[in-house]
C-alpha cells in the first residue's frame, strides 16, 4: 500500500513537472509569436488609419476606432500598382514553371541516369553555389544587355529559371526512391520520362510543392535584378512599384498609403504559405531524410 502511494506521488510530481515545463515552453513561444507577428499587425493597422489620424498621433496608438480603406485607393492611384501586380504574376508564373521543368529534368538525370563523368559534373555543378551572387548579377547583366533583352520579360525571366540548390534537393529526394522500382519499370518497357511522370513526381510531391512555393516567394520578392535590368515602368514589378511610391515622395509623406501598398503586395504570399504550410513542412522534413 505504501509502495503504491509512493508511485502515485512520483507520478503526480512528474505530471506537475511536465505541466510546468510545457507552461514555460508555451510562454516563450507566445512571446516569440507576438514579436514576430507584431510588425504585420502594425503594418495592417497603419494601413487602415486615415492620413489625418495618423499624423495627429503624438504617441502611436495600438488600435483605431475609425478604420478606412482610403489608403488602398490612394496607393493604387499614386502609381499603376495594378499593372505592376500583373507584371509580377506573369513573371512569377513563367519563371516558376520554367524552373520546375529545368530542375526536375536535371535532378532526374543526376539521380537515375548513368553517363560518363556524372559525379564530376555534379561536383562542378555544386561548386557554382560558392560563387558570390554579385558576380552572377554582373555577368547576367552584361549578357542580357548584349542580347538586347533589357526591358523585356525574357530578360527578367531567363537568369532565374534554374537553381543549383533546388536541383540538389530534388536529386536527394529522387535517390531515396528504391532502385528496384526503376529496374522493374525498365523491365516492363517503361520509358524514363513516363517513370519520372508516373512514379517519381507523385512520390516526391511534397518536395516539389516546397520548391514551387519557395520559388514563387523568391520571384515575388525579387528586387535587385528587376530594378537593374528594367528602367521602363511598363516592366516594373511590385517591388519596384513600392520603391517608386517611396521615391516619388508620396510614400514618405503618406505613410498609411505606403503601408497599404505593402499589405497588398504581402497578402498573396501570406495566403499562399497558410494554404500550403503542411506541404512545405512535409517537403522540408523529407529533404532532411536519407535512405
Amino acid at each position: 500500500m505504501e509502495r503504491q502511494k509512493s508511485f502515485e506521488a512520483i507520478e503526480r510530481r512528474a505530471r506537475r513537472n511536465r505541466l510546468a515545463g510545457n507552461a514555460v515552453i508555451y510562454f516563450f513561444l507566445t512571446v516569440w509569436a507576438v514579436l514576430v507577428l507584431f510588425p504585420f499587425y502594425w503594418m495592417l493597422l497603419t494601413s487602415v488609419k486615415s492620413y489625418g489620424a495618423y499624423n495627429s498621433e503624438y504617441i502611436p496608438a495600438f488600435y483605431t476606432l475609425s478604420p478606412t480603406l482610403e489608403n488602398y485607393f490612394s496607393a493604387f492611384h499614386a502609381v499603376p500598382l495594378g499593372r505592376y501586380f500583373l507584371n509580377t504574376v506573369i513573371f512569377t508564373a513563367i519563371t516558376t514553371l520554367a524552373m520546375l521543368i529545368v530542375v526536375i529534368l536535371a535532378a532526374f538525370a543526376f539521380a537515375r541516369l548513368e553517363f560518363r563523368g556524372k559525379n564530376l559534373v555534379f561536383t562542378l555543378f555544386l561548386s557554382l553555389m560558392m560563387i558570390p551572387n554579385e558576380l552572377v548579377v554582373i555577368t547576367n547583366f552584361v549578357t542580357i544587355t548584349k542580347w538586347g533583352m533589357r526591358n523585356t520579360f525574357s530578360g527578367l525571366i531567363l537568369p532565374s529559371i534554374t537553381s543549383v540548390f533546388y536541383i540538389y534537393l530534388l536529386k536527394e529526394n529522387f535517390e531515396q526512391i528504391p532502385d528496384e522500382l526503376y529496374r522493374a519499370a525498365k523491365v516492363d518497357g517503361t520509358s524514363d520520362f513516363k517513370y519520372l511522370w508516373k512514379v517519381m513526381l507523385p512520390i516526391c510531391q511534397p518536395t516539389i510543392v516546397t520548391i514551387t512555393i519557395l520559388k514563387i516567394i523568391e520571384c515575388w520578392n525579387s528586387y535587385v535584378w528587376p530594378r537593374l535590368i528594367t528602367d521602363d515602368s511598363a516592366y516594373y514589378l511590385v517591388s519596384g512599384g513600392i520603391q517608386e511610391i517611396r521615391e516619388s515622395g508620396f510614400g514618405r509623406e503618406n505613410i498609411p498609403a505606403m503601408m497599404a501598398a505593402v499589405v497588398v503586395v504581402s497578402a498573396p504570399l501570406i495566403v499562399l504559405f497558410l494554404v500550403f504550410r503542411n506541404k512545405v513542412m512535409a517537403g522540408v522534413s523529407r529533404g532532411g531524410l536519407k535512405g
